[in-house]
């Protein structure tokens, strides 16, 4: 089993389970990923999902006999790219609900890319994260050339991707890589808090803000604003929406249902 699924309370733990290989993302576990977030965007009671991992490995990256299977054959890459890693970071970047990757180890090249492609990053403070694509002569990918410049800036996603050296867990929060960062030992705590918290919160309205940042990132102001208008005409329709409107009037804290 490369990928370990428990729910509790509303929120979804999908744990990589390749500590022996550094978890990294073997076409099986990529497989294994798409698949269980497709369910989970369907199911209403998965409310979040935390991205984890099991060893001392967060992510590695990608899986290097994968790699010497694939040698010589670009247009087999291609295709495999974009079917697996560049489909599992649209996946977790247009995830209708929150997602938050506890990050307990080191996030490599392709696992920097998953953390990146979360709404969330919880990191333990003697993890490191790295663009280290340019060590196995790779260019950036998982998403990684999208969010990174997007969330450090063009020179410093040049610095990182070039250098392709790790960076730890507190220069990693200051660029913006990480949105928080904890004691290892804290780290669950941290993470359970954060995940509890948005679990109870507007699902919907959360979906909807997720595709308006994300679509905003890239459009003109026009384009901007309409879809904000057509994103709000949805959210004016959910009864989540309804009930903050009622326990605002009734100065009662509000009882979402992710609906």
């Amino acid at each position: 089993m490369t990928l370990k699924a428990t729910a509790a309370s509303g929120v979804l733990t999908l744990a990589l389970a390749r500590p022996e290989a550094r978890n990294a993302l073997s076409p099986d576990l990529v497989a294994a990923l798409l698949d269980a977030l497709s369910r989970a965007a369907a199911d209403d009671a998965a409310r979040v999902v935390v991205l984890a991992a099991e060893g001392s490995v967060f992510c590695a990256g990608g899986d290097a006999k994968d790699m010497a299977a694939r040698k010589g054959d670009p247009l087999a890459t291609k295709t495999r790219q974009e079917r697996g890693f560049g489909a599992l970071a649209r996946a977790l970047l247009t995830f209708p609900k929150p997602t938050v990757a506890r990050v307990q180890g080191d996030a490599l090249g392709a696992g920097l890319g998953l953390v990146l492609a979360c709404d969330f990053a919880v990191v333990a403070d003697h993890a490191r994260l790295g663009a280290t694509f340019a060590k196995m002569a790779l260019a950036p990918d998982t998403g990684a050339s999208w969010t990174l410049p997007r969330i450090v800036g063009l020179r410093a996603a040049r610095e990182l991707v070039l250098s392709a050296e790790p960076i730890d867990a507190r220069r990693a929060f200051a660029l913006g890589l990480a949105s928080d960062v904890v004691p290892a030992a804290d780290l669950d705590a941290r993470v359970a808090a954060l995940a509890g918290r948005l679990a109870e919160g507007p699902t919907r309205a959360y979906g909807l803000a997720k595709r308006a940042l994300l679509s905003g990132a890239g459009s003109g102001l026009d384009e901007a604003l309409a879809l904000e208008a057509t994103l709000q005409a949805l959210a004016f329709t959910t009864r989540d929406q309804a009930e903050a409107v009622d326990a605002f009037l009734a100065k009662r804290t509000p009882r979402f249902e992710g609906r």
